[in-house]
């Protein structure tokens, strides 16, 4: 795909890019596929999915106590617990009032699965996500929010497992990718302040927010989430598509700059191919 080939502009000494359809089929590869990169934030899209096949497999719920008093399971992967970004001991908001991204929610949530489930984080998610998606040269040693390090080639089957679930129920994707706790205003790290902010069950909705760092084109029901490492995860549902970007060039002014018209121009020659 050539507007794939607009990632050779990002500044970045290690990048790749993929697209993927709703039927699985990779359409487009590029930039250095056998590299490693680090996820950072999009590593919370490993730990929800984690979670909620925990929750399949009833080893936890939804509505579980989970972070500060009155918080569950809900509010943790939807960061609205009320928890600080980096201090699981520090509360800004009763749970409910405000949606306040937080890693250190993300780390509670790493910790009640090993706690539930008798075995560590890490060895959970390759057991309940990564083998089952031969996602095999995927990791995470260390935080549940930020530590996960993968391939372009491992992006593309979870974002075939976005669109087309094989591990928990069509159901349960279907209420982790709408709005949790709807109404909530917040911060988007590096697109500041939307109201309202919002988020489903680890993954975040693009909606009304503005500015945002996906294409002007991607649906308001569109949903993934973008680490600081330069890195994002897309899914559009009413387009049926997906988009990977890994990079090792620090997320900054330069990604909001250039993500949108990408995701617009890849978005765009996607549609073109199949109509």
């Amino acid at each position: 795909m050539q507007s794939l080939e607009l990632i050779d502009d990002f500044g970045a000494d290690h990048v790749a890019a993929v697209a993927v359809t709703q039927s699985g089929e990779v359409v487009g590869l590029h930039g250095d596929v056998d590299f490693h990169f680090p996820l950072a934030s999009v590593t919370k899209i490993l730990t929800a999915l984690s979670i909620l096949v925990a929750v399949e497999e009833l080893t936890l719920a939804l509505h579980d106590a989970a972070g500060p008093n009155g918080s569950t399971v809900r509010h943790l992967l939807s960061h609205a617990s009320g928890l600080s970004q980096h201090d699981r001991n520090i509360a800004l908001a009763v749970p409910g009032a405000k949606r306040i991204y937080s890693n250190a929610g993300f780390e509670v949530l790493g910790d009640l699965l090993a706690e539930r489930s008798g075995m560590g984080f890490e060895e959970y998610l390759t057991n309940g996500v990564l083998v089952p998606l031969a996602m095999d040269s995927t990791t995470c040693a260390g935080s549940a929010a930020a530590a996960g390090v993968s391939t372009i080639g491992d992006v593309a089957k979870l974002l075939k497992e976005l669109l087309e679930p094989t591990l928990i129920s069509y159901a349960l994707m279907e209420e982790a990718t709408s709005v949790a706790f709807p109404g909530l205003a917040g911060v988007v790290p590096g697109f500041g302040r939307q109201d309202p902010c919002d988020w489903g069950l680890g993954f975040e909705i693009k909606s009304s927010k503005s500015p945002h760092w996906t294409g002007e084109d991607n649906s308001e029901r569109s949903f993934g989430h973008f680490g600081q490492s330069g890195t994002f995860v897309l899914v559009d549902p009413d387009a049926g598509f997906g988009l990977g970007l890994l990079s090792d060039r620090r997320f900054g002014t330069w990604s909001a700059e250039a993500w949108p018209p990408f995701c617009d121009a890849v978005f765009q020659e996607l549609r073109r191919r199949t109509v």
